[in-house]
């Protein structure tokens, strides 16, 4: 597809309401930058430009000037089939990556492939000191490592994290009370030895107790170890 065709496409898909819904779950960005283009026409289109040929080109027309192009860019990642190539394409994506939706909608597939080496970059992602880089890095570790790779060595790497900026503090909190679901046995004792920042810690038990994957008993125990915050 031409970047004519490109633009075409989106604007015959935006819904000036939907963008209005957006920006308000997305307020960290510039509400210009959201044309309010649904997912699956997203998606749709993202389909089509690999299927025409135009992946590459499309990936390397850094920056791109709004949510919607970032969302079709991660997207694109998530066509490749070699781990390579994938992870190429996404640490080039990095320092563009400017909001939470876009880093959990990439499902990056082709990373899942080799779980080993996967444990080390995503181990890298989360000591980068960009947040969205760390909040893709979490994801990654949630999607490929809380069901039969676990080990509990993504657990003890996300439980050390402590940072401010709040986008990578509640994808630790969703991650952990997913573990909580998942790796119960696991997971308490960093509950119960207060092992966490506390947001964190009292996010993810909230958040656990909103999951019907967390039994009754489970959450009764887990309302008292809440912490004060100061």
């Amino acid at each position: 597809m031409t970047r004519e065709e490109i633009d075409t496409y989106l604007a015959e898909n935006t819904d000036e309401t939907y963008a209005a819904f957006q920006r308000k779950l997305i307020p960290t960005l510039p509400p210009e930058k959201i044309r309010g283009v649904r997912t699956p026409a997203l998606r749709a289109l993202a389909k089509r430009i690999a299927a025409e040929g135009g992946r590459e080109e499309f990936l390397a027309a850094l920056p791109h000037g709004s949510f919607e192009e970032n969302q079709v860019h991660a997207f694109l990642i998530d066509t490749y089939r070699d781990y390579d190539d994938a992870l190429s394409a996404l640490t080039a994506f990095l320092p563009y990556a400017d909001n939470w939706a876009t880093c959990d909608q990439m499902a990056l597939p082709a990373l899942g492939r080799d779980l080993d080496r996967l444990d080390r970059d995503a181990a890298r992602l989360l000591d980068d000191p960009r947040p969205y880089a760390v909040r893709i890095g979490i994801g990654l570790c949630l999607r490929y490592f809380l069901d039969a790779a676990f080990t509990g060595e993504s657990l003890d790497r996300i439980a050390k994290i402590d940072r401010e900026e709040y986008y990578v503090r509640m994808m630790c909190a969703w991650y952990l009370a997913t573990a909580l679901a998942k790796q119960y046995d696991a997971v308490i004792p960093y509950f119960e030895n207060n092992s966490l920042p506390i947001w964190v810690h009292n996010k993810a038990i909230a958040k656990a107790c909103e999951s019907y994957r967390v039994s009754d008993e489970h959450k009764k125990y887990l309302k008292t170890l809440r912490r004060k915050e100061s």
